[in-house]
């Protein structure tokens, strides 16, 4: 059986307690933290940048999973390496020169990912080939959490993973254990889940029902 990893988003946490709530999520099993950097330009929604990600860089040891919607992400690359990213995730939609900023976030010592959002078809990144880690399926329109699973990100998921057998796919919006049952069997290596865990009394237990 393959290992389905689980990364957890703060998005939903409480700032006030952020130390506190990645500590609590490392413990409970996660596998990475997931970071989602918003402009309130590319998407609707203005979150956080580079001094979050270095705090929470110095409170667990897991993997940071940043991903950045944000316009032109190429003039941020490298000061969110300094942070402490170890998987910077771009979107295709965000920048004129996908290939080079994905070169770019390669030459940090970063792990590359390439997001889509979820009308963009997974064809598109063919032209990307050999240049990322791993491909990020919006299931929700990015920029909010809280949102409904959109159905037909499990399609999309199977042919993700049919065209880049060998990169790893990461899957974001409206996970749930029903859910997360349903991109686990299209072959999702990467579960990203925000209220589902951040709101759950057992955040252990949550972790473990959605991992399966």
């Amino acid at each position: 059986m393959r290992k389905i990893f689980v990364s957890p988003s703060i998005l939903t946490a409480d700032f006030a307690r952020l130390e506190q709530e990645c500590k609590a999520l490392e413990k409970s099993g996660a596998d990475w933290i997931h970071c989602d950097v918003m402009d309130g330009n590319f998407v609707p929604n203005l979150t956080f940048g580079m001094p979050v990600v270095k705090s929470i860089r110095k409170c667990v040891v897991l993997p940071l999973d940043v991903h950045l919607m944000i316009d032109r992400p190429e003039r941020y690359v490298a000061q969110f390496a300094e942070a402490g990213a170890n998987l910077i995730t771009i979107h295709a939609e965000a920048t004129d020169d996908v290939a080079g900023c994905l070169k770019l976030i390669r030459s940090c010592g970063k792990q590359a990912g390439i997001s889509l959002k979820p009308n963009t078809p997974v064809e598109v990144l063919e032209q990307y080939r050999g240049l990322f880690d791993m491909i990020l399926i919006m299931s929700v329109e990015p920029g909010f959490g809280g949102q409904s699973f959109i159905e037909g990100s499990v399609k999309k998921i199977k042919k993700a993973k049919e065209l880049f057998p060998d990169v790893l796919i990461e899957v974001d919006g409206g996970i749930n254990k029903h859910t997360a049952k349903k991109v686990i069997a299209a072959g999702v290596d990467v579960i990203v889940a925000g209220s589902a865990i951040l709101n759950a009394a057992d955040k252990k237990a949550a972790i473990a029902e959605i991992r399966g």
